[in-house]
């Protein structure tokens, strides 16, 4: 395989394994935010919050990602 094509399947990779990530992680805390506030709902506000809070990072992180993929992808320092 030419060094394009390895850096093609690097960037499927990361932008795959992230989205992969990313959607587990807000899955398994949104459950976790309906469960704490189904047990103490005069917190809700205060979780739902936290929670929104914390989804902008998890979305965050594999956004970083995606744009190093395609920092990899278009300006590739391994063609040429």
């Amino acid at each position: 395989m030419t060094n394009v094509a390895m850096v093609a399947l690097a960037a499927g990779l990361i932008i795959g394994l992230g989205a992969i990530g990313a959607c587990l992680g807000i899955a398994i805390m949104g459950s976790k935010y309906l469960e704490a506030a189904a047990r103490q709902p005069e917190l809700m506000n205060a979780l739902q919050t936290k929670m929104f809070l914390l989804a902008g990072l998890i979305d965050a992180a594999f956004l970083i990602g995606v744009g190093i993929a395609m920092m990899f992808a278009f300006a590739n320092p391994f063609v040429g």
